[in-house]
């Protein structure tokens, strides 16, 4: 009886022993694929968002939207290197433009509420004319 249990921890010990070796392994895989991907779709995002960019301005227009949009692409990649699942889903997230303009809506309208100034003073501006 004693053997019976002897194997059965054994065995344990063996599948903890390849489940440590197969996270190890291929743990680092992971964090390289994700970096090496988001890297590129980044880059990708970039370049449509200078594009974006040199029209607005050829339109004399302000890239405003180009500008946060190029500043969350750089974040995102900052986030695709760092290891980690979240850091890698928010980096992502941020990376889709669909999902970066849901952020950009709900950021802009959170700054526009509390931006409401109830200290206005509507005032009137007369000219004084030099009597001589």
């Amino acid at each position: 009886p004693y053997h019976a249990y002897l194997i059965f921890y054994l065995r344990m010990i063996y599948r903890y022993l390849k489940m440590i070796y197969i996270l190890i392994f291929y743990y680092d895989r992971y964090f390289f694929l994700t970096a090496i991907i988001g890297l590129y779709f980044a880059k990708v995002q970039g370049i449509k968002t200078i594009k974006s960019g040199m029209i607005n301005i050829y339109q004399n227009k302000l890239p405003t939207y180009e500008i946060l949009s190029g500043a969350s692409i750089a974040i995102a990649a900052l986030l695709l290197i760092t290891p980690g699942f979240f850091t890698d889903l928010i980096g992502f997230l941020i990376l889709i433009p669909f999902t970066r303009n849901i952020i950009f809506k709900i950021a802009l309208k959170n700054k526009s509420k509390n931006n409401h100034n109830d200290d206005i003073v509507d005032v009137e501006v007369v000219e004084k004319k030099d009597e001589l």
